[in-house]
């Protein structure tokens, strides 16, 4: 793959004018097709084999034309105090409201609250349902223009008027915090990469990667069913990942300027190396995302190929622009350890310089082999690497040019952890653990208008719903009674009604709602619980329990359904679907990376960390958005249950995030320890060449990703929170201080493989190993002898 990969990138590098305008075309088209496409309503929610399902299906056969997947809004109405509803002055008021939100051209009907007594027990509130032909995200404006003016009207009356329901619902907003994501992102490449065009190619492909894949998703989204949020989270994970893989080619690209190369060359095997690893991360991106799809949920299902082709579309960029681009910028890139004017010229890279620079080819080989030699025998002894062997030439070594050279930060963190690897081990694993704590209480479920923030009219109307009729009267149960079957449907309705009154936690039961054939039922239970609190959901499998016994004596099937019991199937299939998912996409991925890293203890040690550091998010998760821990500071303005898809969609995403970091840091381990070093030395290596750019990705993923905590759409809100915190945790702690300890305490045994299976796997050269035989600048042997450790 390498040298293919080195071929590609010499090949974009050469082409690059035909590359960009490629990209440039695919990006116009995109473009084209979002900006003529219809706007992505509200995803058609479905959970396939649950009751609840089944029973919304059957509703629709047996009552046709009830829009029952139709927008509602709830206008609640509350006296001035000191008066009651029934006064003629606020009882005009209301009839008049409900006759003005009758004339839509969208609305299936209005309920007047003196017809169906909806009052409060105290006369003080009331509340008219519209129910609309169209869901909430497809209504037009006009029609929620009327539904605010009926109320404004009522409040210039002088009653108190909120609308709950998702009449009113709008597409998500992201807010500024994106943009400041963004702009963090930007100063951190340009610390890393020492010059704004440097660090302009990786937002620049990234931005037109997300462009691109955003712009499809919009343009496809009502042919595919695709909800807004489905944008914004491809944009999310695609500007994410888009930015790493595009900084470690480049940051690649510089180190091997470095070292003495043409630029062509240099591109070539920026691609050749760091191309590798980015196809590979990808892939285990693609794979849990994609994974999704075991779950059997389409809109979780859609979110995750949706999400995986921007993926895709970054790592494709990544391999063919970001050289293309790295070809127009010529010398305005300078070599790793040279600086622009920016930040002012420093030093030249201390290995080498680049053949525009620093004379022959042969000056910097033997420069960059000296300072090699030199910083091999300061690491192995400073690791404690026992019988490392060093030789060099008195000239080369003694050079002031190798004296003066100073490890960098990861060297450093690397010489301790390697020293010191069990208590390191132990401190990280003890860190992450009372992290996870908060996660053992970790409850779920899905937002309502409860979950809202109090500034909004859907949370106050539902406070007045609460104040006047209960909790439970917010998440009323749909008990459908299916007595096709039965000799008595009446009778059997009323014995299942009777039943119902009957169990604990029922406030109320509606008289039975028979369709035009009199063979199937509906009744409204209202529960004397919130529609989010496990005593409304054990009364749902309290009244499927008693269903069983009714069906025996009446042949009547006994359904529950309903938003709430909605929720309730959704939770408890997306707990029933996480260990399954686990283990095809860890196992999906732990293959990958015993191709990737010819190892069996590599993958497994990858696989038990992001355990770690995904248990640790979900702790930190529970802590601000359940228990209220730092909820002012993240925006958190309502507390309650994590989200019912949290968990299985941040076990996707992290899980793929975390082998990018796992894959880019140790294949340089791994190319170190192929090319001869000792497995403590190796470590030490990695962490010099790669511990930088891990730390730049890593942050500018944290940035991006808490760029969403501006988002008004909790979910994804607590999506941007989790994500950004477990790329804090795997990035570093578990890969730069787990990873290198549990390698030091392994040694060679790391990188055992048995030779049936070492014969078997297909050899994917993600070190780079065959590209020595591509340049005539290939070292000579006697230079390859000068480090032997």
């Amino acid at each position: 793959m390498a040298t293919f990969l080195y071929k590609l990138g010499r090949l974009a590098f050469r082409r690059r004018h035909f590359v960009a305008l490629i990209w440039v075309a695919l990006l116009t088209l995109a473009g084209v097709g979002a900006a003529s496409a219809p706007a992505a309503g509200s995803a058609s929610f479905s959970i396939p084999g649950t009751e609840a399902q089944k029973t919304f299906d059957l509703l629709e056969q047996r009552f046709p034309g009830s829009s029952a997947d139709g927008a509602t809004a709830r206008v609640v109405f509350k006296a001035p105090a000191g008066e009651k509803m029934t006064a003629a002055g606020n009882k005009a008021t209301v009839e008049q409201a409900v006759r003005e939100l009758g004339t839509g051209s969208e609305v299936a009907s209005v309920t007047d609250p003196y017809k169906t007594r909806s009052l409060s027990k105290d006369g003080t509130i009331a509340y008219a349902q519209v129910s609309y032909k169209v869901p909430g995200m497809e209504l037009e404006d006009s029609s929620k223009d009327a539904l605010e003016t009926s109320a404004d009207d009522a409040r210039d009356a002088g009653l108190t008027v909120e609308i709950g329901g998702d009449a009113l619902q709008a597409v998500p907003a992201t807010g500024a915090a994106e943009i400041i994501g963004i702009a963090v992102a930007a100063v951190v490449l340009v610390v890393t990469l020492g010059s704004l065009v440097a660090a302009g190619l990786p937002l620049l492909t990234a931005i037109i990667g997300v462009g691109i894949g955003v712009s499809t998703i919009t343009a496809l989204a009502n042919a595919l069913d695709l909800g807004s949020t489905t944008s914004i989270l491809a944009s999310m994970i695609g500007l994410a990942v888009g930015i790493d893989y595009a900084l470690f080619i480049v940051s690649r690209y510089r180190g091997e300027l470095a070292e003495g190369r043409e630029r062509e060359d240099a591109a070539g095997r920026a691609v050749g190396t760091a191309g590798s690893a980015v196809v590979f991360a990808g892939l285990t991106v693609v794979i849990a995302l994609v994974g999704l799809a075991v779950v059997n949920i389409p809109m979780l299902t859609k979110m995750g190929i949706a999400a995986a082709g921007t993926v895709a579309i970054a790592v494709l960029i990544a391999l063919t622009m970001i050289p293309a681009l790295l070809g127009y910028a010529g010398r305005r890139v300078q070599p790793a350890g040279g600086k622009s004017r920016l930040l002012g010229r420093g030093k030249a890279a201390k290995n080498a310089g680049s053949r525009e620079t620093t004379g022959t080819p042969e000056t910097a080989r033997n420069a960059g082999t000296a300072e090699s030699a030199k910083h091999v025998a300061g690491a192995a002894g400073a690791a404690g690497v026992e019988n490392a062997e060093v030789s060099a030439t008195p000239e080369r070594s003694a050079t002031p040019q190798a004296a003066e050279a100073k490890p960098n930060m990861g060297t450093r963190w690397a010489r301790f952890v390697v020293r010191r690897p069990i208590a390191v081990l132990v401190l990280a694993v003890v860190g992450l653990g009372a992290a996870a704590l908060p996660a053992a209480q970790l409850e779920l479920g899905l937002p309502d208008d409860g979950s809202q923030p109090t500034s909004t009219t859907q949370r106050r109307a539902y406070d007045l719903l609460s104040e006047g009729f209960g909790p439970g009267f917010n998440g009323p149960l749909m008990v459908v009674v299916d007595a096709k079957s039965s000799d008595d449907p009446k009778s059997a309705a009323t014995t299942v009604s009777d039943e119902i009154k009957g169990l604990k936690g029922v406030v109320s039961v509606a008289p039975a709602t028979f369709n035009k054939s009199g063979d199937t039922a509906m009744i409204t239970v209202i529960p004397d619980s919130k529609p989010s609190s496990t005593q409304t959901e054990d009364l749902v499998h309290e009244i499927r329990g008693a269903g069983a016994d009714i069906k025996a004596d009446t042949d009547a099937q006994v359904l529950v359904t309903g938003a709430t019991a909605m929720n309730i199937d959704f939770s408890q299939k997306l707990n029933d679907a996480l260990l399954p998912y686990l283990a095809l996409v860890v196992g999906l991925a732990f293959l990958l990376l015993i191709v990737v890293f010819r190892s069996i203890l590599v993958p497994l040690k990858a696989a038990l960390g992001f355990l770690l550091s995904v248990l640790a998010a979900l702790g930190a998760v529970v802590a601000v958005f359940q228990w209220g821990w730092l909820s002012g500071l993240m925006g958190v303005e309502e507390t309650g249950p994590i989200m019912s898809m949290m968990p299985i969609f941040m076990v996707g995403v992290v899980f793929g995030l975390a082998m990018d970091y796992e894959v880019f840091l140790v294949t340089r381990m791994r190319e170190a320890y192929v090319h001869g070093e000792r497995p403590g030395q190796a470590v030490v290596t990695g962490f010099k060449h790669g511990a930088r750019v891990v730390t730049a990705a890593a942050v500018i993923m944290m940035a991006v990703f808490a760029g969403f905590i501006g988002s008004t759409e909790q979910m994804v809100k607590m999506i941007g929170f989790g994500l950004a915190v477990a790329v804090f945790f795997d990035a570093f702690v578990v890969r730069m201080t787990i990873v290198p300890a549990v390698l030091a305490l392994l040694g060679k045994k790391a990188w055992w493989l048995p030779k049936w299976l070492d014969r078997a796997l297909p050899n994917v050269d993600i070190e780079g190993e065959g590209l020595r035989d591509t340049s005539d600048d290939r070292p000579k042997d006697e230079d390859r002898e000068l480090v032997r450790v």
